[in-house]
């Protein structure tokens, strides 16, 4: 074995770096987590023995000596949804930034159990924040009775004000989407809301009902989707039966999609026959024909922010902070005045 080298078979610890560079384990600890005390070409040399031998701190073995994994957990439910999804990964991109990595439990927001068990899957890991992203209600109930000993922030929980909060203002988002039909001209506009177990399926309902009060225009009872294209297709096609109606709201925009479909099928122009708006503003709705209008949601920002808040104040005891980010309406080719 070279001088340079440590024993066949096994990867390198921090012992072999001491030895190497000639320096007590204690240092190469230090030289680490960059301790302030450590001369530059001790430092240097440390450095230089790590290199060459390839060596990765074990990140588990530091949390423990030092009680900083670099870790923020992330507990998530219906992570495959597009809000969700795209919330996870602008936490990874802003965390990335920060030098921390993430650790991700997937929940089935219905068993109590599950959540439990997901947030001591996180704590073993040791991270040194957390953060909750839950469409429904219950699982906020949930949390809300369990003991969380690390500083956490719940993400797009409109209306849930559980100790830290930040999220995409959703009812606004929702005027704002009912305004543009309003203001375009429609009258009988029809909403097509998500599973109202969700909060924001609830409150982009909310939304909608309280911009057509406001603007003193007849409300017919939304109907209840499931966030799928197929679902938008199939209340379409029923909705055209009657065609009652000039404009609809979607609550996302797959379920925009689907009507899009249901739409053509029957013959009709969009939106010379019917203006549809949709809300999130997914990466093909600029694809869509005609490209549709949305609201955008803006998840970097909201990741960054998340992230920032959490590394921030690390004291879980911090009083409550609660902060929404404005959505966007994105105004493209599927929403026009009624031609009738």
């Amino acid at each position: 074995m070279s001088e340079q080298q440590a024993p066949r078979g096994r990867a390198p610890s921090i012992r072999d770096v001491a030895r190497l560079a000639g320096v007590s384990h204690q240092t190469v600890s230090r030289v680490l987590n960059h301790h302030p005390s450590i001369r530059p070409e001790t430092k240097q040399r440390v450095l230089d023995v790590m290199a060459e031998l390839q060596y990765k701190p074990n990140r588990a073995a530091r949390a423990l000596v030092t009680s900083r994994s670099r870790t923020i957990g992330v507990l998530s439910a219906s992570s495959t949804q597009y809000g969700p999804a795209s919330s996870i990964a602008a936490i990874e991109a802003a965390a990335r930034v920060a030098g921390y990595w993430v650790s991700t439990a997937n929940i089935d927001s219905s068993d109590a159990g599950s959540i439990a068990d997901g947030l001591a899957h996180l704590a073993a890991q040791g991270i040194e924040g957390l953060v909750v992203i839950a469409p429904q209600v219950r699982v906020f109930e949930t949390i809300a009775e369990l003991s969380i000993d690390v500083p956490y922030v719940t993400m797009q929980s409109t209306g849930q004000e559980v100790g830290r909060t930040l999220s995409v203002d959703q009812i606004a988002g929702a005027r704002m989407a009912t305004r543009h039909l309003i203001e375009l001209g429609h009258r009988n506009i029809y909403h097509l809301a998500g599973p109202q177990d969700w909060i924001e399926a609830e409150a982009r309902m909310r939304g909608f009902l309280e911009e057509m009060s406001a603007q003193d225009v007849p409300t017919t009872a939304p109907i209840l989707g499931d966030w799928t294209a197929n679902f938008g297709y199939h209340a379409g096609r029923e909705l055209l039966t009657v065609r009652d109606f000039t404009a609809i709201f979607a609550s996302n925009d797959q379920m925009a999609l689907g009507l899009m479909h249901a739409v053509r099928d029957a013959g009709l122009d969009i939106p010379g026959d019917v203006s549809i708006i949709g809300f999130d503003d997914v990466p093909e709705a600029a694809h869509f024909w005609p490209p549709l209008t949305t609201v955008r949601q803006d998840f970097a920002e909201l990741g960054r922010r998340c992230v920032a808040l959490l590394l921030g104040d690390r004291d879980p005891s911090a009083p409550e902070y609660v902060a929404t980010i404005a959505p966007e309406l994105i105004i493209r080719g599927s929403t026009g005045a009624p031609s009738f």
